[in-house]
């Protein structure tokens, strides 16, 4: 039977993975990241939740088990980087970081180092071949498809990889897990940053980093001074509650600048824009365009890729102009590139 090495995080759609390769006649090797310095007791085994979840799963499914240390290197591929975007003004997405040198970097390390030719994780997306070239697809639950952050994909990656849940709803991998009596049938997802406690980003950047205290300026569009802020990292562009006064009106954060450490505030209507500029850019398919073309853009995870020209240049980077404008387009957060239900690539909006 072909190995598989199967990324298994503890939670229910990695498990489910184990089943359904183990059934399409393929034999599963189970691999948890151990990322964030989880608790070992005295003889080395791990007790956190989500690495005892993993390791109880695998064991219910027959399948072997292994935690491997990455606490090195997601420190400093993800959490350092991270905290020093978000420090410097910008709002990061570290799962893209992860799934970049992580999840789809260490880990074919660890297959090459074990022989084995295949890797599957538990992500909503689909592998598709055409003419020996293969591409990375939408899952066919749009609820659930995470695409966009697989953006860092390469065809060297999609050659290797499985993604055995692509075409498969959520309700449908729970049923799966609880007809095979697995631990995670009716574990809950995880929304959070998994190195942040409570989604209080600004706290966990403040201890990580040793950053003192620095209030700034609130400013309008017109450069006047209107108010005080707490610190840039307390503020992300399109945020309206929490900015510590009140302006007797409804006003937005519209930008920052950490040079001069202001945040400017207007009106919603000033939050709409209709280009931006990636840096950073992964195309796919290794072939970075030479001329403009038509695609559709999302500007984050939750967003909807609307329309756009996309002109490349040079260097790593593309112009995209939207046919409408599009709401609070945030530096640091990613911007995908689809040309339908195929993801072209994506780069850093900055």
């Amino acid at each position: 039977m072909e190995k598989v090495l199967v990324a298994i995080s503890g939670g229910v759609d990695s498990s489910t993975c184990l089943i359904l390769l183990k059934n399409r006649g393929y034999s599963p090797y189970a691999v948890t990241m151990k990322l964030i310095g989880e608790n070992t007791n005295l003889t080395g085994v791990d007790t956190s939740s989500p690495v005892r979840d993993a390791m109880k799963a695998a064991e219910i499914i027959g399948v072997p088990f292994e935690a491997v240390d990455f606490t090195g290197d997601f420190e400093d591929r993800v959490i350092s980087p991270f905290a020093e975007s978000y420090a410097a003004g910008l709002t990061p997405n570290p799962c893209l970081l992860c799934n970049k040198y992580l999840k789809f970097g260490k880990l074919f390390e660890k297959a090459d180092s074990l022989g084995i030719k295949y890797v599957a994780t538990g992500h909503y997306a689909r592998v598709e071949e055409k003419d020996g070239k293969y591409y990375l697809r939408k899952a066919a639950d749009i609820k659930k498809d995470q695409s966009y952050v697989l953006c860092n994909l390469t065809r060297k990656h999609l050659e290797r990889l499985m993604f055995p849940l692509g075409d498969l709803t959520k309700d449908e991998v729970r049923r799966i897990a609880k007809e095979n009596s697995l631990n995670t049938a009716e574990k809950a997802e995880s929304q959070d940053i998994c190195f942040i406690k409570e989604g209080n980003y600004a706290s966990f950047v403040t201890e990580y980093l040793n950053l003192p205290p620095n209030s700034g300026r609130f400013l309008d569009r017109e450069g006047k001074v209107i108010g005080t802020h707490d610190g840039m990292i307390h503020y992300t562009v399109g945020q309206r509650r929490g900015l510590g006064m009140g302006f007797g009106e409804r006003l937005y954060v519209l930008s920052k600048n950490p040079i001069d450490n202001t945040i400017t505030l207007g009106y919603d209507g000033d939050l709409f824009a209709d280009e931006l500029i990636l840096r950073d850019v992964n195309i796919i398919s290794g072939e970075f365009p030479s001329s403009p073309f038509r695609a559709a853009v999302k500007i984050r995870y939750h967003h909807k890729e609307q329309p756009a020209t996309v002109t490349p240049l040079g260097e790593g980077r593309l112009k995209v102009v939207f046919d409408t404008p599009q709401r609070a387009i945030t530096p640091g957060q990613w911007g995908v590139i689809y040309d339908g239900d195929y993801v072209i690539g994506g780069g850093v909006i900055c």
